[in-house]
């Protein structure tokens, strides 16, 4: 961490977008007064190969669009691992991929040491002083891209024998008059002291304690922060500071105005919607903490709920950004950014679209333990999801991506179908050090209700709703239902069904899907002893799957009978509304199970 190295990443060309949002921080960091030296610049390396991939172009076109202090270095020796170059590229000039986004580049000959530097200096003082740039190094490769590779097998002996000879970039600056002019032979000996050195080191330390891992599952361990009471990173005092000198006193009383009226709007009568509690919280959490920064598409109009309205207007376009369409790209702009002190909030709009960005949401989980725990990762995605009955938006809005994701270490995965969740959930999460995803219903957006503003939910405890009856616990006519999203509203419809025909259930909305509220079912199932899950995911791989499946192995001796799983089917959701009944689950499908298992 004190080399500034932001790591080494597999998958190729991932961390195109991640340098991006690093040399965004450090415009952030120019814009709000807070950062080091303003002569810093971003450095990404990437083989020729992986600047075929359309990472590569994406990124070029964000960091003209912003002017961004960063140098695309790409390292071509000519082959993607054993492919050679000029078999899968039409252009293999990289160095000119820049020329459509007015990006300059360079091209170097890096078996010469001499050249490279001539060439390499004259690159950084460009990115220092005028802009973004490519710098392509011709090099070559003496072994293979992995030890797995079989270069052994592709004929490349006699290649290899002329490389070594003639090629070698050591061998060709010894031989040069520029030799005279450095101690190479002081220079092997303390590079060789300094390998000595760091093998001792590493051979004598012992090896580290299995529960490391654990530990570094999430920055903020499950239920150790009290969200309320965490002050942004430079303090509140410098905080409301830099807002103050960054934010002009006009924009500050609209924001101001705004953030008002839907506080007013939380506790009035009717209530305020979804969308527009989780825009109060990220208002509130940009406002009080410069580092705060939002990226959407759309951003500027609100995108589809109202999400991230006011917040380009409030806090300019550097720190509430309008994407590109790929969300992908703006979800790795953002592990960057929070990996270089700052707490990006992306809104997904729809929740499927974060398929895109499944590298860097794995990415985002893994970061805290990989860097070994060197590097937080404060970011929170917001997106609505889910398949609500009779939603006829076809199979691939209606995907359950909370799913997906229930894999990935290292995520907070959050869930909310009420405004006053939903706000919480927010708040909580944006202090969060860690990566959260946080899935909101797609058809109740617009649904309004109470919401207390200044709470802070815990990003591990389910919510219950309803209690059953003690009359129906005595009677054996209680079951506890778990559900999320639009289950919520369709299991408080069965409820007032059943409680007419004298049964009963402990509705427990699971607002958090990961890490597992163990506790909360474990309460109501001692009580209970039966056990429904209604679940907007698939039979395979579905949440209600992972559900089930702890509950019998952590609370087996609460249950008098088999789980009940009521979820998706594996088959694509369709269009029409018949079609559908039999893959997307509801109340009546509800009524049904409780009334079979009482």
């Amino acid at each position: 961490m004190e080399t500034n190295f932001q790591g080494g990443w597999a998958l190729v060309a991932e961390q195109l977008p991640y340098a991006v949002g690093a040399a965004r921080s450090i415009e952030l960091d120019k814009q709000l007064g807070t950062g080091e030296a303003e002569d810093r610049i971003t450095i990404v390396f990437v083989g020729e190969g992986g600047a075929q991939n359309g990472r590569m172009a994406e990124c070029l076109n964000a960091a003209a669009k912003e002017n961004l202090p960063i140098l695309f270095v790409v390292i071509d020796n000519g082959r993607a691992i054993n492919t050679f170059t000029k078999d899968v590229a039409q252009n293999q000039e990289v160095f000119n991929q820049g020329k459509h986004y007015g990006i300059p580049g360079i091209l170097a000959d890096g078996q010469s040491l001499q050249d490279t530097l001539r060439i390499g200096r004259a690159a950084i003082n460009h990115v220092r002083t005028k802009g973004p740039a490519i710098l392509q190094v011709h090099t070559f490769r003496l072994n293979g891209h992995s030890p797995a590779d079989p270069e052994h097998e592709r004929n490349r002996k006699d290649e290899k024998r002329w490389a070594r000879a003639e090629g070698d970039p050591i061998k060709i600056f010894e031989s040069s008059a520029d030799v005279l002019r450095v101690d190479t032979k002081a220079c092997t000996a303390v590079a060789r002291a300094r390998i000595k050195s760091a093998l001792a080191f590493a051979n004598a330390s012992p090896p580290p304690p299995e529960t490391l891992a654990k530990e570094l599952e999430y920055p903020d361990p499950t239920g150790a922060v009290d969200y309320s009471k965490r002050e942004p990173t430079m303090g509140l005092a410098k905080a409301m500071e830099v807002t103050a000198a960054t934010v002009p006193a006009a924009t500050l009383a609209a924001l101001g105005a705004r953030i008002d009226a839907l506080r007013a709007m939380a506790s009035s009568e009717q209530g305020i919607s979804i969308g527009d509690a989780v825009n109060l919280a990220i208002l509130e959490e940009m406002l009080r903490d410069p580092t705060c920064v939002a990226h959407a598409e759309d951003l500027q109009a609100g995108s589809s709920y109202n999400i991230p309205a006011n917040t380009q207007q409030a806090f300019g376009t550097l720190r509430a950004a309008d994407e590109i369409i790929d969300e992908g790209h703006f979800i790795g702009k953002a592990l960057g950014e929070g990996m270089n002190g700052y707490r990006p909030i992306v809104e997904l709009m729809n929740a499927n679209f974060g398929i895109y960005g499944m590298a860097e949401l794995s990415s985002a989980g893994n970061t805290f333990a990989t860097t070994g725990g060197q590097f937080n990762m404060p970011m929170t995605i917001i997106g609505a999801g889910g398949t609500a009955p009779n939603q006829s938006l076809g199979a691939e809005h209606s995907q359950p991506f909370h799913a997906y994701i229930m894999g990935i270490p290292g995520l907070k995965i959050c869930t909310a179908s009420k405004p006053h969740e939903a706000y919480g959930l927010t708040k909580s999460m944006i202090r969060d050090n860690g990566p959260g995803v946080l899935l909101l219903p797609v058809k109740m957006m617009k649904q309004r209700g109470p919401c207390t503003v200044d709470n802070f939910l815990p990003l591990h405890k389910s919510v219950v709703h309803h209690n059953a009856s003690p009359g129906s616990i005595a009677a054996g006519k209680a079951v506890t239902v778990l559900t999320y999203l639009h289950g919520t509203k369709e299991s408080e419809d069965a409820i007032a069904v059943l409680m007419t025909e004298g049964y009963d259930c402990d509705l427990i909305e699971l607002t958090c899907l990961k890490p597992f509220d163990v506790e909360t079912v474990k309460a109501s199932l001692s009580k209970t002893h039966k056990l429904a899950i209604l679940d907007e995911s698939t039979r395979s791989g579905g949440v209600g799957a992972t559900v089930s499946a702890l509950v019998s192995e952590l609370l087996f001796d609460e249950l008098d009978a088999p789980v009940m799983r009521l979820c998706m089917e594996d088959a694509p959701v369709p269009y029409a509304t018949e079609m559908e009944k039999c893959m997307v689950k509801r109340a009546s499908d509800l009524i049904e199970a409780v009334r079979s298992m009482c």
